[in-house]
């Protein structure tokens, strides 16, 4: 797609005046009864305390003794008391204590579960009871024990038995133990306790302390192999050490490499907050390195994050990453985060070590910030420390006018990524003061708001050896935006869409920012980040915001979402601090920045459809004006349950043009099948023709598990092949293969 420079100049004048004048249009007992012998079905109701409701029992024969105050009962006996029902054969109750014994296919069951036993004592009135040979249900955990006490309305005690979450009478796996105390719902705690697959004892545990409500396996154990590694195994144990604490312990082992092993304590504490601590080391022995290379390489990552609530206004946040990596040392692109912790290294492949402490007071807030390289690699800011107050719009007076303030106070260390230092580091205590005043106005049926502002900067020390600098720096401009509607009375299910009727929302906005020449030059000042790179300039932001809404099922939906978003450089100047830099001969002019595009369509409840784009009016230094720089799409279709189709296309004018799809089926209620594949249509300095990743995942329900059986190959890990055991009570499973945005790795973690 090309557009010619004076097209889109004209167009340009078109589209600021259309954003301000589009013309558009847009309302919650009664006294002791008798109770008689009766020798067929009968129903007693023993009267309460008032404001309590009766114990019904129900029974093929009932009767009652005045002496004793008891009620004796056989045949198809249901209780009803306070919640909980107990049926059974035989069963005898004193209704003063409301204590009683059941036998003969005695059940009780509350909401907190199911237990069936040999015989029941029970105690309605406080809801505990012993029960011998029990079987019992507390969702999703199933299992027998000899004796089984409940301690109270929600804590069970076992006792020579076993839990699980398989159902059958002899479960795949199940967990034995001496004693158990379970409260549903929130945790369990064991002693000598053993784990058995089948007939087969597998780990012997002298503790154990799981909590409920974390709903994920302890236990996890994957089997694959990769290129680079070759065969691995890669297990899991997660244990709760208190209340508090829980931990992972990772041990795993890979042909190529050797042996590897961590641990991950996650903790929390009421008056200190809570964070994680996770340590992994392996002495990693390489296979197929030149000869002069070293065969052993030790590697480690550690990691340590905190969080802390001081107190309403007050919190503080730390992060710690720690990485030695002598492999590195032969190959730079070899890194342990990304190597063995995949998932950590694609959400950050940088991550900061740093401590923030942050303040909000009436109508501000203030944060203190030490933040330093801890990997010497690493493109990082040391900042020892860097001090942020800030003032947002606050009214003065009974004046129209409004006032921000943004002060930073920091003291920064940019070092070069090699060791040791060289002049390449950057050193520099810097002072920096914003100060904008603005008046809120309404025009008609736009938001006017202009402002002026100051910002003044100190510097301790300038670029060419200079003490104490200070640069001020002018800006003032304006915000203007409106929103126009109109409303469609259109009702119709044409193609299966479901409008009942539209809202066509415009919202167009322009802002104008004019920066003053500041009085030190850029080549004057040390560059730690944008603040020193502050030049003239007169820019105009604008924004045009359609949406299409309408009513499906009683709610307001976004049909159509579309945005368009530009700059509009205006007088750009031109020499060694432009922002922009002319070729040869050509003398800058006004011009338009790169054209976003964001489009989200919602046809239908089960398709979604979104993209953006980047159209590249100029890359600033070469003659590829007008093109579109950047373009992607989604396209997905949920067909059913676990049935869907996902498309999608990611193009870069300078990089790869991919195109991906996935694909998840239910095929039986006993088979799944999920694939994803990932193919580039042309060659970039990074990735090369071809496909770059397919990966196909066969899933077979064994009742109480999944076994996940996928087969991976990429183009820079080769083949792989894996099995994923997930207990199906416990689907968030730490191994998870399956991602939509972003595809893992296998093994990564």
């Amino acid at each position: 797609m090309r557009i010619k420079f004076n097209y889109l100049k004209i167009n340009a004048l078109v589209f600021v005046l259309g954003l301000i004048f589009l013309p558009l249009t847009l309302g919650w007992a009664e006294e002791a009864q008798e109770i008689k012998t009766v020798s067929d079905v009968q129903e007693i109701k023993i009267p309460k305390e008032p404001k309590e409701s009766p114990m019904i029992i129900n029974g093929d024969n009932v009767e009652y003794s005045a002496d004793s105050k008891e009620v004796v009962a056989t045949g198809n006996i249901d209780v009803t008391y306070k919640g909980a029902k107990l049926t059974c054969n035989k069963l005898k109750v004193n209704m003063q204590s409301k204590e009683g014994v059941a036998e003969g296919n005695a059940r009780l069951e509350d909401d907190k579960g199911v237990i069936t036993g040999e015989k029941i004592a029970y105690d309605f009135a406080n809801h505990t009871g012993i029960i011998l040979n029990a079987d019992f249900r507390a969702n999703p955990y199933f299992g027998k024990a000899r004796k089984m006490e409940k301690v109270s309305d929600t804590e069970y005690a076992i006792k020579n038995g076993y839990f699980t979450t398989c159902n059958l009478d002899h479960p795949h796996y199940r967990f034995d133990a001496k004693r158990i105390n379970m409260i549903p719902g929130d945790k369990i705690q064991a002693r000598q306790m053993t784990l058995y697959l089948g007939p087969f004892p597998l780990i012997y545990l002298p503790c154990f302390n799981y909590s409920m409500k974390e709903p994920i396996m302890h236990v996890q154990v994957e089997p694959g192999s990769r290129k680079e590694w070759g065969p691995y195994l890669l297990s899991t144990w997660r244990y709760n050490l208190t209340d508090n604490v829980n931990a992972r312990v990772f041990l795993d082992y890979r042909i190529k490499l050797g042996l590897g092993e961590g641990f991950d304590l996650n903790y929390k504490n009421s008056l200190a907050g809570n964070g994680d601590f996770k340590y992994y080391y392996t002495d990693e022995k390489a296979q197929d390195l030149p000869a002069d290379s070293p065969t052993e390489f030790q590697r480690y990552f550690l990691r340590w994050r905190h969080k802390w609530d001081i107190d309403p206004r007050t919190n503080f946040t730390a992060e710690l990453y720690k990485i030695t990596d002598e492999r590195r040392k032969y190959d730079l692109n070899r890194n342990v985060l990304k190597d063995y912790f995949y998932r950590e290294y694609e959400k950050d492949a940088q991550p900061l070590s740093y401590g923030l402490l942050h303040h909000a007071f009436n109508y501000s807030s203030l944060d203190i910030l030490v933040q330093m390289r801890t990997n010497h690699w690493f493109d990082q800011v040391e900042k020892k420390p860097e001090i942020n107050y800030n003032l947002p719009s606050l009214q003065l007076g009974e004046t129209p006018f409004y006032f921000e303030n943004s002060t930073q106070l920091g003291n920064y260390n940019k070092k070069a990524t090699t060791l040791p230092v060289t002049p390449d580091d950057v050193t520099v205590m810097r002072f920096d003061t914003t100060n904008k005043v603005s008046l809120p106005l309404k025009i008609g049926f736009v938001q006017f708001k202009p402002f002026v502002s100051s910002r003044q900067t100190f510097y301790d020390k300038g670029a060419n050896g200079q003490d104490g600098i200070v640069r001020t720096v002018f800006y003032s401009g304006a915000d203007m935006s409106t929103k126009f509607y109109r409303i469609y009375e259109t009702k119709t299910n044409f193609l299966g869409l479901d409008i009942n009727g539209l809202r066509h929302i415009v919202t167009p906005s322009v802002a104008y920012l004019y920066t003053h020449t500041p009085t030190i030059p850029i080549d004057h000042i040390k560059q730690i980040d944008s603040v020193d790179a502050i030049n003239r300039g007169s820019t105009a932001s604008l924004s045009l915001s359609n949406k299409l809404q309408t009513k499906r099922n009683g709610a307001s939906v976004d049909f159509v979402d579309f945005l368009i978003t530009t700059d509009y450089v205006i007088d750009p100047k031109t020499g060694d601090n432009a922002f922009l830099t002319p070729r040869t001969g050509e003398t800058l002019k006004d011009n338009f920045d790169d054209i976003l595009f964001q489009l989200k369509v919602l046809p239908y409840s089960w398709m979604r459809f979104e993209s953006d784009a980047t159209f590249e009016h100029s890359d600033h230094t070469s003659l590829n004006y007008n093109k579109f720089a950047l373009f992607n799409y989604g396209l997905t279709f949920d067909l059913g349950k676990e049935r869907s189709l996902t498309f999608g296309q990611r193009y870069e004018r300078k990089g790869s043009n991919e195109v991906t799809f996935g694909f998840d089926w239910r095929l039986t209620p006993k088979w799944k099948f999920s694939m994803y594949q990932r193919y580039n249509f042309k060659t970039s300095s990074i990735i090369n023709y071809g496909w770059q990743e397919q990966q196909y995942t066969l899933t077979r329900d064994l009742h109480c598990w999944d076994l996940e059986m996928s087969l991976s190959k990429t183009k820079s890990t080769g083949a792989s092949i894996y099995f994923t055991f997930r207990l199906k009570a416990f689907p968030e499973n730490e191994f998870g293969f399956d991602q939509s945005v972003s595809r893992q790795n296998s093994g990564a973690r």
